[in-house]
């Protein structure tokens, strides 16, 4: 599973620019990982401008946290915990986004859950959207609160503070955070025009079933 490794900086920093410019992380918010080996990961360092990051920053690490290389003065992003946690439980898995949404982690605050039952492509692609109970950044309890809800979902959001989506590649990850954020900006919109209507619950059990064939599973 050996990946070049050039080429994954690079694309790593390409996905980490897309969000910046969209808005889904700001400043040095987020955190993004990649896997380059059974054994190693690619991660972004903690406290680094997104917008001016280069391929030398990244941080190369080994799935027990000893760091291999980086370059002078950079640490791995603070919310590593989190990302090892997930990679141990999805082996099916090759790349994470933190990122912090607006819209998404607006929800979080305001205590609504993730309005997957409005939009038949947000249930296909997406499925379920779980809500992990609040934890400090930065720590291990943040790493155990998503401990049950990665083995089956590859979108959760984090109680007031953003979101964590798993992918097969990098670009798979940040598709599934923008439709996450698509989402919820829709449905803050349709409320605008009253009660928004969910589908029936017929034809969510139905796209629910379609979207399991196409997600990730182990």
């Amino acid at each position: 599973m050996d990946k070049n490794e050039p080429d994954l900086r690079n694309e790593l920093i390409r996905i980490n620019r897309i969000l910046a410019e969209r808005g889904l992380i700001r400043s040095s918010d987020g955190n993004i990982s990649a896997r380059l080996n059974h054994d190693s990961l690619l991660v972004t360092p903690s406290g680094v401008y997104k917008s001016a990051m280069s391929p030398e920053d990244l941080i190369m690490i080994d799935m027990k946290r000893d760091l291999d290389e980086a370059k002078a003065g950079l640490h791995p992003t603070s919310e590593i915990l989190m990302h090892l946690e997930a990679y141990r439980q999805r082996p099916d898995i090759n790349a994470i986004i933190h990122a912090h949404p607006p819209f998404s982690t607006a929800l979080t605050i305001a205590g609504e859950p993730f309005p997957v039952e409005f939009i038949p492509e947000v249930m296909i692609a997406l499925g379920d959207v779980p809500t992990a109970t609040y934890a400090t950044p930065g720590t291990q309890a943040l790493a155990d609160s998503i401990h049950d809800l990665i083995l089956n979902h590859d979108c959760i959001l984090l109680s007031h503070h953003g979101s964590l989506t798993v992918g097969r590649s990098l670009e798979q990850a940040l598709i599934a955070v923008e439709r996450m954020e698509h989402a919820s900006y829709t449905f803050w919109i349709s409320k605008a025009f009253g009660a928004p209507i969910p589908l029936p619950s017929a034809e969510l059990d139905n796209l629910r079933k379609i979207g399991d064939k196409l997600r990730i599973k182990h």
